[in-house]
């Protein structure tokens, strides 16, 4: 199976790879090249979500997207915790192909306030959460519509994670499903 690059011109996105940095929740880079990659299933969803955050005024900040399986072990090994970090024996939707964290910017590439950052592994991430300012909901909800309306499925603890419905039917893939990996 081959994975699509999600990377300007052909997809109007913000590129800020997280993992291909050190200022991640781990500390150190985990990718070493900041890529974004999807199966073509998921680039063609993520296409109506950029359409849709377009007519609206807004553009999207891509996080991550594709996970090889190794770097799945690396988050896991540094912060085990199922409901923030999948156990890559079970696999994620990330390493499938299938999932995508991100976040809105405003035209101008400026990031919407949100109420945590990517990667806040607290109640305070969670879609719903009432402790954030009006404005990190109201974003939320924007986003949320944005990306329900493009034909996303969201995780309820994490407002930054999208994923295609009935992931399992998607293999789980390792670096070498890229030609140039990411690890």
């Amino acid at each position: 199976m081959s994975l699509i690059e999600i990377a300007p011109p052909g997809f109007d996105v913000i590129l800020d790879i997280a993992y291909a940095r050190a200022d991640n929740f781990t500390g150190k880079a985990i990718y070493r090249r900041a890529a974004a990659y999807l199966h073509v299933d998921a680039a063609e969803r993520l296409t109506a979500a950029i359409e849709l955050a377009a007519s609206a005024g807004f553009r999207i900040t891509l996080f991550d997207a594709f996970r090889p399986s190794e770097a799945q072990w690396a988050l896991w090994n540094h912060t085990p915790d199922p409901d923030y970090i999948s156990d890559p024996r079970k696999g994620s939707p990330h390493t499938r192909g299938v999932a995508v964290d991100l976040t809105l910017s405003s035209s101008d590439g400026a990031v919407l306030e949100m109420g945590t950052p990517f990667d806040d592994f607290t109640d305070r991430a969670h879609h719903g959460n009432t402790c954030i300012s009006a404005e990190a909901q109201r974003n939320r909800m924007t986003l949320l519509g944005i990306m329900t309306a493009a034909g996303w499925d969201r995780y309820d603890y994490e407002w930054w994670h999208y994923q295609l419905f009935e992931v399992e039917r998607y293999p789980l893939l390792g670096d070498d499903a890229l030609t140039e990996g990411l690890m």
